[in-house]
């Protein structure tokens, strides 16, 4: 009986991620390189940076805040980006089955570095690993505020417009 969560990860991650409404996927694996192309490419833009996990309670109460964030923002220079810190070898799958099930419309990339700290280190070479965080880049790409734990919408929203 032990062996069938193992079964069912490994059937998980055979699975070809599947796709929001759109065709696009909400789940994108990327290296740290690429996770740092993703932000140059919102250079000009205040983005807000999301660590966050499966495994993660704290997280996953304050994603409806950061939904609600992008939506709220969504005419101004804004770019919200999100990055799942769950075990890579997991896959992009089970990670976008999860989504599927509790936070439709949710996009975010996956790490694929083996350590946590890699991917955060694009960012802050100093994470703590405490989770959530959250990092406010301003417009040039630097970060003007870090936030850890878990926070509302309108706490978000009023650090965010402090550098809009």
């Amino acid at each position: 009986m032990r062996r069938l969560p193992l079964i069912l990860v490994a059937a998980l991650m055979c699975v070809a991620p599947l796709a929001v409404a759109d065709d696009t996927p909400a789940v994108t694996p990327v290296s740290s390189d690429e996770f740092e192309a993703v932000l140059s490419g919102h250079e000009g833009k205040v983005v807000l940076v999301n660590f966050w996990a499966t495994w993660c309670a704290p997280c996953l109460r304050e994603i409806p805040a950061l939904m609600e964030v992008e939506s709220t923002l969504a005419d101004e220079e804004f770019a919200f980006v999100a990055l799942s810190m769950d075990d890579p070898y997991t896959g992009a799958a089970m990670i976008q089955s999860f989504i599927d099930r509790h936070f439709e419309g949710f996009t975010t990339y996956l790490r694929t570095a083996s350590e946590m700290h890699d991917a955060a280190a694009v960012i802050d070479p100093a994470w703590n690993e405490i989770m959530p965080t959250t990092y406010i880049l301003d417009r040039e790409g630097n970060v003007a505020t870090m936030i850890q734990g878990l926070k509302s919408a309108d706490e978000f929203l009023v650090a965010v417009r402090e550098h809009l």
